[in-house]
């Protein structure tokens, strides 16, 4: 078995043919030698992968550091056209009367109304701005909850799902409901009564027979709620603090759901959703598994 950070490579290397007289012929014999070396990770690292490095695209990186500049930009545009329109049309001689037989009047009339279209453009970018998305201190009390009868091998991987989410993604509060019962409330939760320090326990019943629950096992898909206020489902969710922002629903198999709590209005990202998924399918498969072996009796 191959350690982690050890890579054991095979190299051939051929030798040059040296004339080796036996006592029944004079023939050229080829040397080969095999060699088993095992090279550290320092060493490894310099045979590793080296592709092209990703670039931050400039124009976007501006663009989102001068929004104000960007949204006003259609109005200078049309303003210094319709300038210059006023003031070709001073300088060249030409009768301020419009002629429609006129070429140059028909060239300023196309061009006065590009530069009126830009100051409108410019005037409605400035009228419609996206509303500031901001990272929000859940309110409640921290909780750390784990079903006593799982066996260690489980309670660890459940606390590494945990620690996964929380430093990778917005994630402040996480809830494992499995086979009826709650084998993780972890992070942020709601307070139970005002002052007492006490989390809002998960009634794993009463959540398998809301809407919410049954919505999401029937489709068997992940459901993504990424602004949880605007959803009148937040109510089966007590547990979680009252200000959270964005919550993934993530079946577990037909077996349970994994309710994760986020603290940004559609701060988990597509690549996180399908990474949710990925550890979801895991987390399935290995609950099962310890389960097969050590069934769940009560609920912590």
């Amino acid at each position: 078995m191959m350690e982690a950070g050890t890579a054991l490579s095979l190299r051939l290397h051929t030798r040059i043919p040296i004339p080796i007289n036996t006592a029944n012929s004079n023939t050229l014999l080829f040397q080969p030698r095999f060699t088993l070396s095992s090279h550290s990770p320092s060493s490894f690292s310099a045979y590793s992968y080296r592709g092209p490095t990703p670039k931050r695209p400039f124009l976007a990186d501006w663009v989102s550091q001068n929004d104000d500049v960007v949204r006003t930009l259609p109005i200078y545009v049309g303003s210094a056209s319709l300038f210059a329109i006023l003031l070709n049309r001073s300088l060249s001689g030409i009768a301020p009367v419009v002629d429609a037989g006129s070429s140059q009047s028909r060239a300023d009339l196309l061009t006065l109304g590009l530069a009126v279209t830009n100051i409108l453009a410019g005037l409605v970018w400035l009228s419609v701005k996206p509303k500031s998305i901001t990272v929000v201190n859940p309110r409640g009390v921290e909780c750390k909850s784990l079903c006593a009868t799982l066996p260690e091998v489980a309670r660890n991987e459940l606390l590494w799902v945990w620690e996964s989410l929380s430093d990778a993604t917005c994630c402040r509060s996480l809830v494992v409901v499995y086979e009826s019962s709650c084998v993780l409330q972890i992070g942020f939760a709601a307070e139970s009564s005002p002052g007492d320090g006490d989390a809002v326990s998960v009634d794993a019943n009463k959540l398998m027979q809301g809407s919410v629950y049954q919505g999401v096992m029937k489709s068997g898909a992940q459901s993504y709620l990424a602004n949880l206020s605007l959803y009148p489902g937040k109510s089966e969710l007590p547990f979680l603090p009252s200000n959270t922002q964005a919550v993934i629903l993530q079946p577990l198999g037909d077996k349970g759901i994994a309710i994760i709590g986020g603290d940004t209005i559609r701060g988990f990202t597509g690549s996180d959703q399908v990474w949710i998924t990925y550890i979801g399918a895991k987390l399935d498969s290995s609950l099962a598994k310890y389960l097969k072996h050590h069934p769940l009796t009560s609920q912590d």
